[in-house]
């Protein structure tokens, strides 16, 4: 229920008082809520002059006023209104915001997450170890991420302290899994997952313990967390593969060879990678497909030539596979699909590796689509924003003028002839 008599409260809400308000509210708003100082209105209205005349007890004859605020403060409360400027703003408005008092609490709330960490830090036994005041000024420099509160910000940071000593502290001890140490300081298996808060700032603790950059990859993160055994989880993504044939005498060399030998696939992991001597002949050509249908035909046809399967957008685990063949000087051939999202990642492939486009020209689209409208194949519609092929200019014009998405598996039969050497 309104404070102000009825009248009273419908003629102050009036149109020739609206800016006036507005202006008021705006004031005090920034200068703490305090009535004091002036402000002025310029190319007032006729009616605005009448009413700030009644207002303000004086007549307002020209095109601007200057209103004191402390004299209208007293104006009002000696008024019919019976309150002053504060309460009447709040009578015809929101309730009026202190923003001065926001932004030092801001502030203030934003030091106390610094100033924890530093606590937390003098308390820990990391307290003098060189890199902890690295550390320290990295962080403050980089600040909180968007979206953290203060709350959250100061126990994250807590966290990454008290991981970092368990690490890096005198009671260090052996090998540890990351989720057992993230559901140690966190609760949760997935609170030192890749790509979280946490995991980075620990992970800029341990480059700097260790004097090493900072890496930019997963590969180099992975290799990061085992400076301080920890074992990442290098089991769970796999990359799909056929045909690979690895010199060495190791049981991992030697099961993949096996695996070759009798036209089966294999799935492997992080680890797996890690521990391989993935050591090709010189110049092997290795052929890339999108789908895992491509390699369980080439499997099926007792394919040839080896084969990894991005099986999408290709993962970490698939990048450091093609990574480890390149080093090797193996050359490599991409097929992937005739759609836009297809097409962008064997930009990224062909790009990254300097792969040949395997029957992905614009004359190889419009050879499959001609025979799968023949077919009677039902058509797919292409969605999406077109993609220039950066190895055929011509390509994302065909793919338009026909409209037509293309997956590989349409083209199975004439990938799986390559990788039979039938063709």
């Amino acid at each position: 229920m309104s404070k102000l008599p009825a009248a009273t409260q419908d003629w102050l809400a009036g149109p020739g008082l609206t800016r006036l308000w507005e202006a008021v509210r705006k004031r005090l708003e920034s200068n703490g809520v305090q009535a004091t100082g002036s402000l002025r209105l310029t190319s007032l209205s006729t009616q605005e002059r009448n009413d700030l005349s009644l207002l303000l007890g004086k007549p307002v004859t020209g095109a601007a006023v200057t209103v004191r605020l402390d004299g209208l403060d007293t104006r009002l409360r000696a008024s019919a209104a019976g309150l002053g400027l504060r309460e009447v703003l709040e009578e015809l408005g929101p309730p009026l915001i202190d923003r001065r008092a926001v932004r030092a609490g801001t502030a203030a709330r934003r030091e106390h997450v610094w100033s924890s960490l530093a606590s937390a830090l003098d308390a820990s036994p990391l307290a003098g170890q060189d890199w902890t005041g690295q550390w320290y000024d990295l962080l403050r420099r980089t600040g909180v991420p968007r979206g953290v509160t203060p709350e959250t910000a100061v126990r994250t940071l807590q966290q990454a302290v008290q991981v970092l000593t368990v690490l890096l502290g005198p009671e260090r001890g052996g090998t540890r899994g990351r989720g057992e140490l993230a559901a140690l300081a966190t609760g949760s298996a997935h609170g030192l997952d890749d790509g979280t808060w946490l995991a980075r700032l620990v992970q800029r603790g341990i480059a700097l313990a260790h004097s090493t950059e900072f890496p930019g990859d997963a590969a180099g993160r992975r290799a990061l967390w085992r400076l301080v055994s920890v074992t990442p989880d290098e089991v769970s993504s796999t990359v799909l593969t056929y045909g690979l044939r690895p010199i060495g005498g190791g049981w991992r060399e030697q099961a993949l060879r096996q695996r070759a030998d009798h036209h089966a696939e294999a799935h492997l992991t992080s680890r797996d990678l890690h521990d391989l001597q993935l050591q090709l002949p010189a110049g092997t050509v290795i052929h890339i497909c999108e789908n895992p249908r491509v390699v369980e035909a080439a499997a099926d046809a007792a394919g040839v030539h080896a084969l990894v399967c991005t099986s999408g957008s290709a993962a970490t685990v698939v990048l450091t596979l093609l990574d480890a063949l390149a080093a090797t000087d193996c050359r490599f051939a991409y097929h992937g699909d005739f759609d836009w999202p297809g097409i962008a990642l064997a930009n990224r492939i062909i790009r990254r590796y300097g792969a040949r486009p395997w029957r992905m020209g614009a004359e190889d689209y419009e050879h499959l689509a001609a025979r799968s409208q023949a077919d009677g194949i039902p058509q797919l519609p292409l969605d999406g924003q077109p993609v220039s092929a950066a190895w055929d200019p011509g390509l994302a014009p065909a793919m338009t003028a026909l409209g037509v998405a293309l997956h590989e598996e349409v083209t199975l039969d004439l990938l799986v002839n390559d990788l039979s050497g039938l063709a």
